[in-house]
């Protein structure tokens, strides 16, 4: 797939990936985005064309996107779905479901070496802020998370992010570069909210993990969402716990 100056997704976020992935990456930001909108027709030839490719990539990228119903796949072409504004919500429902249960696990474990990994990724983060790389900061904003989701070894809660990801991607990456070109000073909040997150895993403090929570989810998530989904978490710790017991 040749490169272009018209792509949204970026390249260096895709350096392991082929020609399907590549293509579903694009159209997925594209869709996202608002640059293709709902109830566009995507062909399967003309898609071939643009991406210098042949149509194989574009039946697996198109497959991918289906299947996260972005698209709906009909004779007549693809056909441009989309998200709602409800769709995303429930998108970071699932991700603060996954977080705070991924916190009361933490609760449990040692820590030290999360810590120092989410630190160094934290002054990769400070180094793209610096150089006003929107980019950037969001590849390692989403390492930061995954690196904490990751850490639980939890094979089905990694198999449910792995599911999000691609979308979850599209809107930071989004958010970040409309943020650097608007709303510059707003990093310095962002960069505290993930050091509390740090801090929070390194001292096992429930009422500092909530707070990084709320700082990290207020603005895309009603409030009262942290603290019911954190005591869900901390009844079914406490129920796996008797249960082992």
């Amino acid at each position: 797939m040749t490169e272009s100056r018209e792509f949204l997704f970026p390249a260096k976020m895709l350096s392991k990936a082929g020609a399907g992935e590549r293509i579903a990456c694009e159209l997925r930001m594209r869709i996202i985005s608002g640059a293709i909108e709902s109830g566009a027709i995507l062909s399967e030839n003309k898609l071939a064309t643009d991406f210098a490719v042949s149509r194989s990539p574009i039946r697996e990228a198109l497959k991918v996107l289906a299947s996260e119903k972005i698209i709906r796949l009909e004779r007549m072409g693809a056909v441009v779905v989309g998200l709602t504004e409800k769709e995303i919500q429930e998108i970071y429902d699932v991700r603060l479901l996954i977080e705070t249960f991924v916190f009361e696990r933490l609760v449990r474990m040692e820590t030290d070496q999360l810590s120092r990994e989410l630190s160094k990724i934290l002054e990769m983060m400070k180094v793209a802020i610096k150089y006003r790389d929107a980019d950037e900061f969001a590849l390692q904003d989403v390492l930061f998370h995954e690196t904490i989701i990751g850490s639980i070894n939890h094979s089905y809660i990694l198999m449910i992010w792995d599911n999000i990801k691609p979308v979850m991607e599209c809107l930071i990456l989004l958010s970040m570069r409309m943020r650097i070109e608007e709303e510059y000073e707003d990093f310095t909040r962002i960069i505290k909210n993930h050091e509390i997150y740090i801090e929070a895993i390194e001292s096992k403090d429930r009422a500092l993990m909530i707070e990084s929570l709320h700082l990290n989810f207020d603005d895309v998530q009603v409030q009262e969402k942290v603290e019911d989904l954190w005591r869900s978490q901390q009844t079914l710790s406490k129920g796996a716990v008797q249960k082992n017991d």
